[in-house]
């Protein structure tokens, strides 16, 4: 005889598998408190056993939550970028949360765009990596609890950021320790909060040695490969290597300016000494491997997970500013020979 397809159940039969009420199996799924723990256990036992899978859209309905959080980033393929992402995955997984990635691709309009759309798909929380100074159309999303990573725009109410000023202090520090005095700043030309910052850092080791800063040995760059190459390569040409050290605000731009260096005969370290920013994982394969500034991004992520789940379940930010510390990974490009 041929098998009957087996009934979907409904939250009803979950209720009666578990003898308890259907409110209460709503409440557990729901995570919102208002049963014992062996209530809770019983519960999803049952719905584990009898693979019970509750509609998603209807709960969103009944409830005005969609159980996703949405995350803009500048840039997916940067892999600080992408480290946080993996590190917010694990950390909302584990809150039954899902995630909504969104690539603004450094573009504004894409940004407001994406807003637009994350409000269209309810989600419940919005992490915000932005590259603009001011969010103008943050009325549109002040309803929805937002916490803001790594850059600050002006109206930004809840951030997450590393401790750029101490990791552009502690890069130009090492470089001065190594026996530099033209430290060249190679900085993203777009100067957004996190780059002010670092370059904050840089000019209070300078100050800190008594070495005066000097305009020229500031150059600012969009923070890619490629253009740190061209510029690198224009630099040598026009002036020379005036500079002794480098200080790169990220790791691609160090990594340029170390390979055309070496294209033009000159060494590292023992000509220049190069410190970058972020630790990509390219740093320590490289050759020479690049010293440079480790950003905690397994922590960054925990805090911005945790800020956001305290505003959507209306618990007060104590912090409204969390800054994450840094950490200088010496390695080969610093060397004293």
């Amino acid at each position: 005889m041929k098998e009957t397809p087996d009934k979907k159940l409904s939250i009803i039969d979950v209720a009666k598998l578990a003898g308890v009420s259907t409110a209460t199996v709503s409440r557990v799924l729901n995570g919102n408190g208002g049963y014992s723990k062996k209530t809770e256990e019983k519960v999803l036992r049952t719905v584990k056993e009898c693979g019970f899978t509750p509609n998603g859209n209807a709960v969103s309905l009944r409830t005005n939550r969609s159980h996703c959080i949405g995350v803009i980033v500048p840039d997916i393929t940067n892999e600080f970028f992408a480290k946080i992402i993996h590190e917010l995955d694990i950390f909302f997984l584990e809150h039954h949360y899902s995630l909504l990635i969104c690539d603004s691709n450094e573009d504004y309009e894409l940004e407001d765009m994406y807003i637009h759309n994350l409000i269209q798909k309810n989600v419940d929380g919005i992490i915000y990596i932005s590259g603009q100074d001011e969010i103008k159309n943050i009325s549109s999303v002040e309803t929805i609890p937002i916490v803001y990573i790594d850059r600050c725009p002006k109206n930004a109410k809840v951030l997450i950021q590393s401790d750029n000023e101490e990791g552009g202090y502690l890069a130009t520090r090492e470089l001065l320790e190594s026996g530099c005095r033209n430290i060249l700043l190679m900085r993203d030309l777009r100067y957004a909060s996190t780059i002010r910052q670092r370059k904050a850092g840089y000019l209070r080791a300078l100050e800190e040695a008594g070495v005066p800063y000097n305009g020229k040995l500031e150059i600012g760059i969009f923070p890619d490969y490629e253009d740190a190459r061209i510029m690198m390569e224009r630099v040598l040409k026009v002036m020379g290597c005036y500079f002794d050290g480098i200080f790169a605000t990220n790791d691609r731009i160090a990594l340029a300016c170390i390979q055309v260096l070496m294209q033009h005969g000159y060494r590292v370290p023992e000509d220049v000494k190069v410190v970058g920013f972020d630790n990509v994982s390219l740093t320590e394969f490289c050759n020479p491997s690049i010293t440079t500034i480790t950003q905690d991004t397994r922590s960054i992520a925990l805090a911005a997970g945790k800020s956001v789940l305290d505003l959507i379940h209306h618990k007060k930010i104590k912090e409204k500013m969390t800054v994450i510390p840094v950490a200088l990974e010496r390695r080969h490009s610093t060397e004293t020979v």
